[in-house]
């Protein structure tokens, strides 16, 4: 199984371009299906996640091709309406095909996805948001089996908790159903105004994404379309919190700014220079990072959940104590055990750590918990003393396109060994 060798304490600096959001291209890829004709979608990372849903629309009937930071995807001939599943083991967010394939065949068989183990996601806010729009719901050993022969019918969804893949799931499911869907509380997250976009690119008639309330007025056909999945926002913090750690100075190419108010924010208090300029943000350490009091996570627009472990990181090596805050996910700190291996002080009770600063980090063996736990030990072997090896990487291929490459191109010193 391969893992990644780090020597730490090189300064990052120069120029890192900021890959396609994963969050964003596999709802995106997810909505090819309810398309007629072919989509072609660029800025796609090249990343795991992305190689299973194309394996998984492979699967449905559907023609693939995978060029560069190009996925093509032509639906015309899907004739599956299940999900094997190995496949929905293989990712979290496989669920989100849900929506795409009762739109278009009136009828789903899948099974509990897998993905990275942050506590309890359970499925059943998507599921009672599919009932409401007409669709019957049967468990038996295992696999769902979700039915709407008679079509979706529009109607009015009050989510109990603003959940991203459910607000996809009820758009995805709602964009070819009879009638008009009003989501109340819906989640507000950018990667859900991006797939709107490329919905009603197609013909979809999608309105107030980065609001609370959606409506989706259903339509009886979607076309072709050509589509830009915009920049990754936790990528580009996860570049920052590298570059903070190592007393760097970077800039960020394609980025969007203004979906990383909330983290800039934080990063500014830790004493960093950030320095937004159209597309491109510019990143500079402080000499030394200040402690920053207390963070919270929050649905957007607030702290992402994602960028916790990165930040936590990056406090570690702080001058004082933090308090971190996780709202969202209640198992979020499986990573932290692996980050005191480095010598990090950090105390955790429920939903709270307490992030005590340190001078410096020695290197130490360690292995991924999950996606961003997993970048979060890169970021602390990238500025500790000696060289780390860390196992279990798969976890991090899941959404980061080539990191050795990337963080070698800024002067880092990281390859991937079997």
């Amino acid at each position: 199984m391969p893992r990644f060798i780090i020597e730490g304490g090189n300064r990052l600096s120069g120029e890192v371009e900021i890959q396609g959001a994963k969050n964003s291209v596999l709802p995106v890829l997810a909505a090819t299906v309810l398309c007629d004709g072919e989509c072609v979608i660029h800025n796609c990372p090249n990343i795991s996640d992305v190689d299973t849903s194309i394996k998984i629309l492979t699967y449905l009937g559907c023609e693939c091709t995978h060029i560069g930071d190009t996925v093509t995807v032509d639906s015309s001939n899907m004739k599956n309406y299940n999900i094997p599943d190995d496949l929905m083991r293989e990712m979290r967010s496989s669920v989100v095909f849900l929506g795409g394939i009762l739109g278009r065949m009136r009828k789903a068989v899948i099974s509990s996805p897998g993905g990275c183990e942050l506590g309890p996601r359970p499925i059943d806010l998507h599921l009672s948001a599919l009932e409401k729009l007409g669709c019957e719901v049967d468990e038996d050993h295992g696999l769902l089996y979700c039915t709407a022969y008679d079509g979706l019918k529009g109607c009015e969804i009050n989510l109990s908790f603003p959940s991203v893949g459910s607000t996809e799931n009820i758009i995805l499911a709602a964009a070819t159903a009879n009638g008009t869907t009003v989501i109340h509380n819906a989640a507000k997250e950018p990667e859900i105004s991006d797939l709107a976009d490329f919905l009603n690119s197609a013909g979809a008639r999608i309105y107030g994404c980065g609001s609370d309330t959606v409506i989706i007025h259903g339509v009886t056909r979607l076309g072709a379309v050509e589509h830009s999945i915009i920049p990754d926002r936790i990528c580009a913090v996860t570049y920052m919190a590298a570059a903070a750690v190592t007393g760097g100075k970077i800039t960020l190419k394609n980025t969007m700014p203004s979906h990383l108010v909330s983290v800039i924010s934080v990063f500014r208090e830790a004493g960093c220079k950030v320095v937004p300029m159209g597309r491109n943000i510019l990143f500079e350490a402080p000499e030394k990072l200040q402690r920053v009091p207390t963070v919270r996570t929050l649905v957007y627009p607030g702290f992402p959940t994602d960028a916790g472990p990165l930040l936590i990181t990056m406090l570690a090596l702080s001058n004082g104590t933090s308090v971190f805050v996780e709202n969202i996910f209640e198992n979020r700190f499986k990573y932290i055990d692996e980050l005191k291996r480095f010598g990090a002080k950090i105390k955790t009770e429920g939903r709270v750590a307490i992030i005590e600063g340190t001078d410096g980090f020695s290197a130490a063996p360690c292995e991924c918990t999950d996606l961003r736990g997993g970048a979060a030990l890169v970021i602390a072997a990238l500025a500790a003393n000696g060289i780390t090896k860390i196992d279990k990487i798969y976890h991090i291929k899941r959404g980061y396109e080539d990191l050795p490459y990337v963080l070698n191109k800024l002067g880092a010193d990281i390859y991937e060994e079997e």
